[in-house]
């Protein structure tokens, strides 16, 4: 499917990715614990991710229609971004195309948006237990295409664009589509793996593993740092103020953490 196809009117398949991610942290106090979510939530506010959607929408080569963002408290953001896969001469009034303000009032409780053919949303989890001196910063991603436009593009900037420590990535293609003798196509490009669409540098920091379903077009990757740095991972410690005993502990408890998200259930 090197060639481009020739198809019978437009391309009806549909192509989501879901991209999540888990940035791991050690706090060693309550205060340093909501010090923590405070300071992610400064990092990762509605703006911040407002400009990694859109810096994904130019990637996969799509146009912003509308964009409709929120920031939570006590903490959390959500931003949905509504794209086109060419530009619009007609274009509704009451898409804002990036500009937010005039046409939308100042408070809204709730949105609801007929989509045309694209979107892109991201929603943001920061929590941590109480009883533990881990906490867990999640960050959920979707970008659902219609046509030639793929989100695959997109994977190496949006792993950069977070402290990503497990990613959990899914893909599938939906529906059909057909070339211009009338053949079906349930999928328009070549794939085995999305790890064939992640750099091989950086697939190099992390162990993977795939669960593809092939003859549905449904494709799972999951990833986990393989090397843990010990002060990447303390919020307002030094690596230097903890004795020895102490840096192993934690640096254990990093990773049972991490093996536990990465597998999907409680093991320890």
């Amino acid at each position: 499917m090197n060639e481009k196809l020739k198809l019978y009117g437009f391309n009806n398949l549909t192509k989501t990715l879901s991209f999540n991610i888990y940035d791991i942290c050690y706090a060693k106090s309550a205060r340093e614990q909501q010090d923590y979510i405070k300071y992610i939530d400064e990092q990762y506010n509605s703006d911040r991710l407002t400009k990694i959607l859109c810096d994904v929408t130019e990637m996969i080569g799509a146009h912003v229609l509308n964009i409709s963002k929120q920031d939570y408290d006590p903490q959390g953001a959500s931003v949905t971004i509504l794209v086109s896969d060419k530009d619009i001469e007609d274009i509704d009034a009451s898409c804002n195309m990036g500009k937010m303000g005039g046409a939308f009032p100042p408070v809204k409780q709730s949105i609801a948006g007929h989509l045309d053919k694209s979107h892109l949303t991201v929603h943001t989890y920061p929590e941590f237990h109480p009883d533990n001196e881990i906490t867990t910063f999640r960050v959920d991603i979707d970008v659902s295409t219609c046509g030639q436009t793929t989100p695959l593009k997109s994977l190496d900037y949006l792993i950069g664009s977070f402290d990503s420590d497990i990613i959990t990535i899914d893909y599938r293609v939906r529906g059909f589509t057909r070339d211009e003798h009338g053949k079906k196509l349930f999928i328009d490009h070549d794939i085995t793996s999305i790890q064939d669409y992640i750099n091989k540098e950086t697939l190099e920091r992390y162990d993977a593993v795939d669960v593809n379903v092939y003859q549905s077009n449904i494709f799972h990757t999951k990833m986990m740092i393989k090397e843990i740095f010990l002060q990447n991972y303390l919020f307002n410690t030094d690596t230097y103020e903890l004795a020895p005993k102490r840096r192993l502990e934690i640096n254990d408890a990093l990773r049972r953490e991490m093996i536990e998200i990465f597998s999907g259930m409680n093991i320890y």
